[in-house]
């Protein structure tokens, strides 16, 4: 067996064994195969595809190469896993909301390269969090408080990673079979009981179309199902950003606020819907309904509020900052874009948003690239609401000075016109 046979093979359109991929992902990992190798083993996987049978036998030796996290001592272990896309915040929701009805929520999360930080960028612009947690220390605040975020761990995986950082430079990140082995193998390695993937459709989504979103998401909850591991899907929109604010610190405070009650419209249901979803998938009701009941009490109630404030505290993160969201520091310029006619918004365009953002200096351009914590964008108005000329439609937050370009480019995101528009749903599908 020789990885120039496997090549041929995949260019020629024919199915990899089990054999031959467990060849390739381990002789890839230990250096016998060569970057220019993988690179035109990569590119042929994106052009011929994969069946299913070798995706599964891809994430199965992923997860092989690299250490698997036990937690078979604790009862209802939860994960949940978004695709990404703009302005989402909601691990920082549902993780405490369901932690709060008994589930214990294990989440590995990574940093954001694009439009905005991900979710580690994101708890770090509490002052002192803590987001590198030992093994032993992750263990134990999941069996304690119910919930623990902490960066990837280096040996998660190997094999993806090295495969992962060939990806990104030889243009072989858009393929569907590549990317469901990708997340699955960290999931899976991950030791959770159930899996929820929140898989994002549209302008500011990884997947452009529905149809991608739905062929993604069907793969990667077969490759759960041969796992054995209760995994779904949500099929969820993201042709608008999520909730009104983009950028790092600012999505923490609009996750506090959600948590206290008093969020957007469409996160707080994103995350009731997801959560009661996560809820069934552990058992802790039987109806979808139940679920939802469950979940805004504890959420009206403050109850979920108190495991994120306990959550941020068993981190080292500086807890006053939770209390007294005025304490997060401000960005020095912050500039209003105002509407330039009346009528209703038909379009908020949630790519432009995020790169806008971007720009500001809430993301990332190069994986090197310093985030500022305060920079984003904050929407006053989203699809479907009505709007006067003069209105502020949002407010750009950053330390850059020339940002009046941006202001202009983020106007180019609305479309304002005479007739209403109803949004977009959120949830699309569930896939179990």
């Amino acid at each position: 067996m020789n990885i120039i046979d496997i090549i041929l093979k995949k260019k020629n359109k024919e199915i990899l064994t089990e054999e031959e991929i467990k060849y390739v992902v381990e002789n890839f990992d230990n250096g016998n195969i060569k970057d220019y190798q993988m690179s035109a083993l990569l590119m042929a996987i994106v052009i011929n595809d994969m069946t299913d049978e070798e995706v599964i036998y891809l994430t199965k030796y992923m997860i092989q190469s690299g250490s698997r996290i036990d937690l078979s001592n604790l009862n209802n272990v939860v994960d949940k896993h978004s695709t990404g896309g703009v302005g989402d915040k909601t691990t920082l929701i549902i993780s405490p909301i369901v932690a709060s009805l008994g589930c214990r929520v294990a989440k590995m999360s990574g940093r954001g390269l694009g439009y905005t930080g991900g979710t580690i960028d994101k708890l770090e612009s509490i002052p002192g969090f803590n987001v590198n947690l030992s093994m032993d220390s992750f263990i134990k605040e999941i069996s304690d408080i119910g919930m623990a975020i902490t960066s990837q761990t280096e040996d998660i995986a190997l094999a993806d990673k090295k495969i992962y950082a060939l990806r990104d430079v030889t243009g072989t990140v858009d393929s569907i079979p590549l990317i469901a082995s990708s997340i699955m193998s960290k999931k899976l390695a991950s030791g959770a009981d159930t899996i929820l993937l929140d898989v994002k459709f549209g302008e500011g989504a990884f997947m452009k179309t529905m149809e991608d979103a739905q062929k993604l998401a069907h793969l990667m909850v077969e490759i759960g199902r041969y796992f054995k591991k209760d995994t779904r899907a949500e099929i969820t929109a993201m042709g608008e950003p999520l909730g009104n604010a983009i950028g790092n610190s600012l999505e923490v405070k609009e996750a506090v606020e959600t948590l206290l009650g008093k969020g957007p419209k469409d996160l707080t249901e994103l995350c009731l819907d997801s959560g009661a979803t996560m809820l069934l998938q552990a058992k802790v009701v039987s109806t979808r309904d139940e679920g939802r009941k469950l979940l805004e009490n504890n959420l009206y109630s403050g109850k979920a509020y108190k495991v994120f404030l306990e959550f941020v505290k068993a981190q080292h993160g500086d807890v006053s900052y939770i209390e007294n969201l005025d304490k997060f520091p401000v960005a020095l310029y912050q500039e209003k874009v105002k509407a330039l006619r009346s009528g209703y918004i038909a379009k908020l365009d949630a790519l432009t948003i995020g790169i806008a953002s971007m720009k500001l200096g809430g993301g990332r351009e190069k994986k090197d690239d310093i985030i500022d914590m305060a920079a984003g964008i904050v929407l006053n108005y989203k699809v479907g609401d009505h709007v006067n000329k003069g209105d502020v439609l949002c407010t750009l937050y950053t330390e850059r000075p020339h940002y009046d370009i941006i202001a202009k480019e983020v106007l180019s995101a609305y479309d304002i016109v005479d007739e209403q528009v109803v949004p977009m749903p959120l949830i699309y599908e569930t896939i179990e």
